[in-house]
């Protein structure tokens, strides 16, 4: 077993503590009505993306997510919440240390000894997510977990759901598939490019990310036979039709099952929570890497934290 394939299998339980320490840290994390920042690189940006969404769109303030080197310094924020794994990536360490005094900061980090934990005004280590992969997925998951978790959401629901992804068949062969785009509305936008970015890297498979409404103001056209579409969440009306039409399969977890264009469905319960279902992406861009001979533990041109000299 790769190390990635281990710490997808280990969500459900990272989840369970992340809302544990979410209920001690919630000093530290944004309260309702403030106007919020959150900030991350590669796949933290993107759980970044989502959480903004969810927390916006649940009515608990003004929440905007960035690329860590793209922050607008002039724009004025309550708090800034961090997302790194390693807390050792330039961008985020550069971003922090440029606020302090400013912007009140809070990291979310898997190593309590890195310089973010330093140079942020809180941080809310989670060792117990850090990772040995250079592809990410669990540290990132259950930062969103606790996240959700400090807005409400019910983790150990959401937990559950990740029993069953971490298990259930895969909704399609990837040996089938040529090119993969994946879909999302609102805060599933985010888990979407996080999809997409997975089967890049671990893969060097041809993935794309689009909000589900602009995917057929132009994308669809590279829908064909042997194509995949993943939505996560929220359908448009027609999109499914949409997808069919063009011969792609299509692939959208629900309650009680996978649909797929091929009319053919996953046998028994499948995920209901769209970030169960990234984990159902996650173990699709790893069964891509070693169906095309690749070793996802080692991953071309990556490594775990960018750091600039």
């Amino acid at each position: 077993m790769s190390y990635v394939d281990a710490e997808i299998a280990s969500q459900p339980d990272c989840w369970r503590e992340a809302a544990r320490v979410a209920a001690t840290a919630a000093d530290h994390l944004p309260r309702p009505g403030e106007r919020v920042a959150v900030v991350g690189c590669g796949t933290s940006w993107f759980m970044a993306m989502a959480y903004a969404a969810r927390r916006e769109h649940s009515g608990q303030g003004e929440t905007d997510a960035f690329q860590a080197s793209e922050f607008p310094a002039g724009r004025r924020y309550d708090r800034l919440v961090a997302i790194t794994r390693s807390g050792t990536t330039t961008e985020v360490t550069e971003l922090l240390a440029a606020l302090r005094g400013r912007v009140p900061t809070t990291v979310l980090v898997g190593d309590p000894a890195s310089p973010a934990v330093a140079l942020a005004d809180a941080a809310v280590p989670m060792p117990f997510a850090d990772e040995r992969s250079v592809v990410q997925t669990r540290f990132a998951t259950t930062a969103l977990a606790l996240l959700r978790a400090h807005l409400g959401d019910n983790i150990a629901a959401l937990s559950a759901d990740a029993e069953v992804a971490v298990r259930a068949p895969l909704p399609i062969d990837p040996t089938r598939i040529e090119q993969a785009t994946f879909l999302g509305r609102g805060w599933t936008v985010g888990l979407a490019q996080e999809a997409a970015l997975k089967c890049r890297e671990a893969a060097t498979f041809w993935a794309e990310a689009y909000p589900a409404m602009d995917y057929r103001h132009g994308p669809i056209s590279v829908a064909a036979p042997g194509r995949l579409v993943w939505a996560f969440g929220e359908l448009p009306d027609g999109l499914p039709e949409d997808v069919a039409a063009t011969g792609a399969a299509f692939v959208h977890s629900r309650t009680h099952g996978c649909r797929t264009v091929l009319g053919s469905w996953a046998a028994g319960r499948t995920p209901v929570d769209p970030m169960a279902d990234l984990i159902l992406a996650q173990r699709f861009a790893v069964a891509l890497a070693t169906s095309r001979g690749l070793d996802p533990d080692a991953p071309r041109h990556l490594s775990r934290s960018v750091v600039l000299a």
